[in-house]
């Protein structure tokens, strides 16, 4: 059974428990366990290591059908893969110690919002992070820190202060029920704290700076692209399972004294078909650049800056277009659309927290607009 077919087997476990999932605000360790038994987690983790390292397109059609399922789970198994690129920076003894286990989830935080001491050999790490998606059942986790030497922070040769990923058991961290949010519920994205951890400096990585040890062309797609396209992945499902619900619906709604039943009607069919051309559009641009890149990565070439502001804008879109059409089909949906029992609201709802991630907000615009423009631009997030 191909890891597509083991994804499509899963689907409909997930949508079955997806009232659970949201009130639990978490993803339940038994499914996170399934997932990981079928190696949906190893998606991204090198050949080497025992992972699938598979086609970009293919890992990402994968999370888009888990997030068609439910878009908390696809969200939780987009951090689980994607933090599995790490393992293609890390030296191969500290990536096995780290990803050799068949099972193995991985999760963490990018943003800087810790400090990490230089000691030797060591990082003495302190800091508290936001969004720590999916932690609850990872075994390892990462955490964003800025290095201080002398007491200041190290800079990087663009004046930039340097930052490095830090990755430690997850036991060495305390997870923080903060997560009461409007969607994504069911990501259990709440905070996680460490204080005064030693972390080997063998088991850091700079996204800025560092570059893989591994070779395949899926290491020299950028890593924030990738987490972007990520994001897009899932809420392009979110956004698909959103046209289904409404059209299921749609056949038995009718409005009060109306004759004829919500399918019937001709408004409602215009708004459906252009969010339906919307969703086809903005996919087919989505996975063109995420073709083209591969090609490139294939034939052994760095990405450049525009094929790399490319796929940025393709996951931006994507994801964006994606929070349109849920409105769309909530707004068809009616009174019916508010109940919780209804996924309209849901759908609604977790597509519009995804456009909130950094990855895909608005300022992506300007940054890919700068590159278009043919302007100056620091490219070292693209």
């Amino acid at each position: 059974m191909s890891i597509f077919q083991k994804a499509e087997t899963l689907k409909p476990i997930i949508a079955g428990r997806v009232d659970e999932i949201e009130v639990a605000r978490r993803l339940p360790a038994d499914l996170a366990g399934m997932m990981a038994e079928q190696g949906l987690f190893r998606m991204m983790v090198p050949k080497s290591l025992g992972g699938l390292e598979l086609e970009a397109a293919e890992a990402l059609a994968i999370l888009e059908t888990i997030g068609a399922a439910d878009a908390s789970v696809g969200w939780c198994l987009m951090i689980g893969s994607t933090t599995g690129l790490c393992a293609a920076y890390l030296p191969h003894e500290t990536a096995h110690e780290i990803y050799g286990g068949a099972t193995t989830i991985t999760g963490g935080v990018f943003a800087p919002m810790g400090k990490a001491v230089v000691e030797g050999e060591n990082y003495r790490l302190n800091g508290r992070w936001q969004w720590a998606s999916g932690s609850a059942n990872c075994s390892w986790l990462m955490g964003g820190a800025v290095i201080l030497e002398d007491g200041k922070p190290r800079l990087l040769p663009n004046g930039m202060p340097d930052s490095r990923m830090l990755v430690f058991p997850a036991g060495d961290a305390e997870l923080i029920d903060s997560w009461h949010v409007s969607g994504l519920c069911g990501t259990g994205s709440g905070d996680m704290a460490v204080n005064d951890l030693v972390v080997p400096r063998a088991r850091s990585i700079s996204l800025i700076v560092d570059k893989p040890v591994e070779e395949g062309p899926l290491y020299r797609f950028p890593i924030f692209g990738l987490l972007a396209l990520g994001i897009a992945a899932v809420m392009m499902g979110n956004a698909r399972a959103s046209i289904e619900a409404l059209t299921d619906l749609a056949g038995g709604k009718k409005a009060p004294g109306a004759r004829k039943s919500l399918a019937e009607r001709t408004s409602a069919q215009a708004e459906l078909a252009k969010a339906e051309a919307q969703l086809r559009g903005a996919r087919a641009y989505y996975y063109d650049a995420v073709g083209a890149a591969w090609k490139a990565a294939a034939r052994g070439e760095a990405l450049d800056v525009e094929a790399r502001a490319g796929l940025r804008l393709a996951a931006t879109h994507a994801t964006r277009i994606s929070a349109d059409v849920t409105r769309v089909m909530y707004d068809l949906g009616g009174g019916s659309s508010v109940f919780l029992g209804n996924a309209l609201q849901r759908k609604f709802r977790d597509g519009h927290v995804g456009t909130q991630h950094v990855m895909v907000a608005p300022a992506t615009y300007e940054l890919t607009g700068r590159v278009f423009m043919g302007l100056p631009t620091d490219a070292s997030m693209l």
